[in-house]
């Protein structure tokens, strides 16, 4: 099996699924998007206003077109995805990227979100890791060790990389590519 260049199967279609407000042309996110043909974006109707009824609606939809996809979400949509795990245990996903997973009771969590809270703490019927950074102003390193317990997820620590997006300096993020390929057991591209 041929893989691409962040080292996924070729044949396997990876959905990305942006935070609040999406992911700006230089987010990591939108980069891989535009490099790899088998990264496609899973669109929310409201980036702004987000709902987790809605969040969790598009991902279900985006995951039933697909014969088990792979998942790489941002912040909120990290959320989204325990939501829509919770809900939908037994729809098969390969497996997960979860990077900066906010705490929905935290200080700085936008006001805008809506029914994110409690976080599942069902496990994850797939394979997942969690990559969280010490510096993270949406959540604490606690937090994201009770997540990745909770759900079964390996969990990475990055040190201090802030959100792990654009404004933190994580462009085109190669170790994050590198921890794709080794979720899902390829070599890194």
């Amino acid at each position: 099996m041929s893989t691409d260049r962040a080292g996924v199967p070729s044949q396997r279609q990876v959905l990305v699924l942006p935070g609040y407000g999406s992911s700006g042309p230089d987010h990591w996110q939108s980069r891989w998007e535009r490099d790899e043909p088998a990264f496609v974006r899973v669109h929310q109707r409201d980036w702004e206003h987000p709902t987790r009824p809605e969040w969790v609606a598009a991902i279900d939809e985006a995951v039933r077109r697909h014969d088990a996809p792979v998942l790489v979400a941002h912040s909120l949509a990290c959320l989204a995805v325990a939501h829509w795990a919770a809900a939908y245990p037994d729809v098969p996903v390969a497996a997960a990227l979860l990077v900066g997973v906010p705490d929905p009771t935290g200080l700085d969590f936008p006001a805008a979100a809506v029914g994110f809270a409690p976080v599942p703490t069902a496990a994850l019927a797939f394979p997942s890791l969690i990559v969280m950074s010490t510096d993270d102003p949406y959540a604490t390193e606690d937090f994201s060790r009770t997540c990745a317990q909770a759900w079964g997820s390996r969990l990475v620590s990055i040190g201090a990389a802030g959100h792990v997006n654009a404004d933190s300096g994580h462009g085109p993020w190669p170790q994050g590519r590198a921890l794709l390929a080794d979720l899902l057991g390829g070599p890194a591209g």
